[in-house]
């Protein structure tokens, strides 16, 4: 099965990488991984308190994921998959596309905000020989209508 890998975070256009996901994985009988990475340097403290800040990120990050699955379970023949992991997110995001071969397309969400940064895709196009597999960049002002049209 072709698996459509997309990193969960914070941004208004992680809403349509997760769409996008979704309807191409209902689609072609593919799957979905949702990738969440929280970062190192979100937990760097004393181990009683990296610990109960390791809990609560994860927390939210469950808790986030679960309104994307129940949507995406409402789709035909999709059942999502979380993977969280600390560290930098675009170092893990290689890192679970190595250790999963049915990992066929990454999926992100791009800004249509000029100034907006997404750190992961520059790592990623610096070296594009690093990743197996191709990359869908979806604007995230496209609407619900032209995200089903092209999927």
């Amino acid at each position: 099965m072709r698996k459509f890998l997309v990193l969960l975070d914070d941004t208004h256009e992680c809403l349509n990488a997760m769409r996008f996901a979704a309807m191409r994985a209902s689609n072609s009988d593919g799957g979905v991984v949702i990738l969440s990475v929280i970062p190192a340097e979100d937990i760097q403290h004393g181990f009683g308190v990296a610990e109960l800040m390791r809990a609560e990120a994860r927390e939210r990050i469950e808790a986030h994921y679960e309104v994307f699955a129940k949507w995406m379970r409402s789709r035909p023949k999709v059942e999502p998959e979380l993977i969280i992991r600390e560290g930098d997110p675009a170092e893990e995001l290689l890192r679970v596309v190595a250790e999963d071969p049915e990992i066929g397309i990454v999926v992100l969400g791009l800004s249509s905000e000029k100034s907006a940064q997404n750190p992961v895709l520059t790592r990623l196009l610096r070296d594009v020989t690093a990743l197996p597999c191709p990359i869908t960049l979806v604007p995230g002002d496209m609407s619900k209508e032209r995200l089903e049209a092209i999927t």
